[in-house]
């Protein structure tokens, strides 16, 4: 098993070995910088005295210092399986963006707690020491990690068209997820598979999965009524394997709940989809200390967003923009954000999606869509209690009634309040078509039935990555 089930989520026993590795390297680079600042040459010995009598007790700011870096590697998604894609350039420039986020996150917690202030040639030497060594052991795990280890082994059961679908899945360029070992055959499917990958069994199932050291089973029969060898199935189920079912499948490899693969009987029998009172109050105050920090923190650049608009477009001509959005309970809002289209961009009153080089985006605009400024505003409307900081796009009225006729259980992302970043944001370009809208609802519905208050965490932070290289944006 290369794999572990930590807060529902699947995690790679290697990224996780390599959290912890880096762990260690930022607490001794901080244990280090502190160290090397006040070393006296003739009495090492006096160094800790040193350090504890000018700068004040060490353990916090070592604790410090590596949870923020870990915090800013996280941001940038350098512990997800995509990291090996990147190459050793890609893992250099994500790294460095990574520090320079960390530097920035330690600057504003010396300003506001200054107690924890450990001067600037201590976290200069600490920033170094760190990002060397982080360096050092990113490059090795490159170097000596085996994909396959990446993998969970797993034997599909089934060669017919449902089957067909986990080898386009798993034949996608970069696809790091579960290494198929073959497909077995099943006697009412029409072989879909290459002949050479389907398996026809010649002793107990049980005895093939663990001859294979198959981690997992995935049921993927065209047709389950009386053909599941259910007797062998509960062999290996009870002999360690694990054996899930085909959405359950696809939901964990891509991260989103395939619409066709789904029935309601599925959702009522699932985890998930769970929502209580305490995660509630959990989440608004998430939501009031998110709003209320991006709020302060990004004050000047929204002022200097105004300045622009208003230079570009004249003193008249108003800032922001308010259209009227479908939130949870499909009740109704009007959303705020900074405007980034010429004024009367729909003179016809029709609701048009925006289209790549729409021509009535502004010089101003095309800018702020790109880096994401346009959204800040709609912390307002995070503090009215309206949105969350996380949670699905808000669409307009006109687009969900359309969209709700369409496209089977697309009500069903009014269960949660929409955020101003997502996971389909996260996972999905801007989307402008049919097409588009039910790709997002895949990832939606992925939301929204497992949505938690670490979740929300995990995604705010990989927002970061989106926002610095800019994905998604139009």
């Amino acid at each position: 098993m290369t794999e572990i089930r930590l807060f529902k989520q699947y995690l790679s026993t290697s990224f996780l070995l390599l959290f912890l590795i880096e762990t260690w390297v930022f607490g001794i680079s901080a244990w280090a910088g502190m160290h090397l600042r006040f070393l006296d040459p003739v009495h090492p010995a006096l160094s800790t005295g040193l350090i504890e009598q000018s700068v004040g007790p060490i353990w916090p700011r070592v604790i410090l210092f590596v949870s923020l870096m870990q915090l800013s590697v996280l941001s940038i998604g350098l512990y997800s399986k995509t990291h090996v894609e990147h190459g050793r350039w890609g893992v250099l420039l994500r790294l460095g963006v990574a520090f320079l986020i960390g530097a920035v996150a330690l600057a504003i917690v010396f300003y506001f707690i200054p107690y924890l202030y450990s001067g600037r040639g201590i976290v200069a030497l600490a920033l170094g020491i760190a990002f060397l060594g982080s360096l050092l052991v990113r490059f090795s795990f490159l170097g000596t990690i085996d994909k396959d280890l990446l993998r969970r082994r797993v034997l599909v059961y089934g060669s017919g068209s449902r089957a067909a679908c986990i080898n386009q899945l798993t034949g996608q360029p970069g696809y790091l997820g579960a290494s198929i070992l073959g497909f077995v055959h099943n006697k009412d499917d029409h072989d879909l598979i290459e002949p050479h990958r389907v398996i026809r069994l010649d002793r107990p199932l049980v005895e093939r999965a663990m001859t294979s050291q198959v981690d997992e089973i995935v049921v993927a029969v065209d047709d389950r009524r009386n053909t599941l060898p259910i007797d062998d199935l509960l062999d290996c189920r009870m002999s360690g394997i694990d054996v899930i079912d085909l959405p359950s499948f696809f939901e964990r490899e891509s991260g989103k709940v395939r619409l066709e693969m789904i029935t309601p009987s599925w959702i009522i029998f699932s985890e998930g989809f769970r929502r209580h009172a305490i995660g509630d109050a959990l989440d608004r105050l998430f939501d009031v200390a998110a709003g209320l920090a991006v709020a302060v923190l990004t004050l000047p650049i929204m002022v200097f967003t105004a300045l622009a608009i208003k230079i570009e477009d004249g003193p008249r001509a108003p800032v922001f923009y308010r259209q009227r959005r479908v939130g949870k309970g499909e009740k109704q809002f009007k959303i705020i954000k900074f405007r980034s289209m010429i004024q009367g961009a729909e003179q016809a009153g029709q609701a048009v999606w925006a289209q790549e080089n729409d021509s009535r985006i502004t010089g101003v605009g095309a800018v702020i869509r790109k880096l994401r400024i346009d959204e800040l505003p709609q912390v307002f409307n995070v503090l009215a209690g309206e949105m969350s900081i996380v949670g699905p796009r808000p669409e307009r009225p006109e687009f969900v009634e359309d969209l709700g006729r369409k496209i089977p259980y697309y009500d069903e992302r009014h269960r949660v309040k929409p955020g101003i970043t997502g996971w389909a944001q996260l996972r999905y370009p801007y989307g402008a078509t049919l097409k588009d809208a039910m790709e997002k609802l895949q990832y939606d519905l992925y939301y929204v039935k497992h949505h938690s208050l670490l979740f929300d965490f995990f995604i705010l932070l990989q927002t970061v990555e989106v926002v610095l290289f800019g994905k998604g944006a139009r």
